[in-house]
């Protein structure tokens, strides 16, 4: 991920995906979102890293809490963002659902996060994280999911983005929900033992 946003610095439009955008490298808004969107969104999947460790969390709160106001902070700042990106998104309407869908749970996700955090509940703060996060690494499954699927098939480029958009989220987020109720059982399991 790292070495896939340096390749366009400083600021270059003739590297990777923006060969492909050649005609939305005249829209003012676009560009603008293109570059923020690239700079800024590995504070998120690098701050939502950190975010899970127990050991953080157990011995080291503010830090806990410095890195999940960067982590939202960032996507907050992604959503707007992300969103006219989506809009413009190559492989027609499927693919813009699908990126504008994915930008809103994203930023609801987060934004619920927030909200039960300061309310102090902290499971349903750690589920909306989950969910959030997930959708985070949607940036590193969506490239997963093109060398899997051009590692057994050729496919047409307009095709495969619309097969992308779609990959690079929906198994995330079904694994987080899946994880989520896992934990859920978990829980109600120790209870129980508990309680008996």
């Amino acid at each position: 991920m790292l070495m896939g946003i340096i390749r366009y610095y400083p600021l270059r439009d003739d590297v990777g995906f923006l060969q492909f955008k050649k005609e939305y490298l005249d829209i003012l808004p676009w560009k603008i979102a293109f570059y923020t969107h690239v700079f800024s969104i590995i504070f998120a999947l690098l701050a939502g890293f950190t975010q899970f460790s127990t050991t953080i969390l157990a011995r080291y709160k503010k830090l806990h809490r410095i890195i999940g106001k960067i982590y939202v902070y960032d996507i907050f700042l992604n959503f707007p963002v992300a969103f006219v990106m989506g809009i413009y998104a190559n492989g027609l309407l499927p693919t813009k659902i699908a990126f504008i869908l994915l930008d809103c749970l994203w930023f609801w996700f987060t934004y619920k996060a927030v909200a039960e955090i300061r309310k102090g509940r902290v499971s349903a703060h750690r589920e909306f994280m989950i969910r959030s996060y997930a959708l985070t690494l949607s940036a590193v499954s969506l490239r997963f999911w093109k060398i899997v699927i051009l590692s057994f098939v050729q496919v047409d480029p307009l095709p495969l983005y619309m097969i992308n958009a779609w990959l690079g989220f929906l198994p995330n987020l079904l694994f987080a929900e899946w994880l989520i109720r896992k934990r859920r059982r978990k829980l109600t399991f120790k209870a129980h033992i508990v309680k008996n």
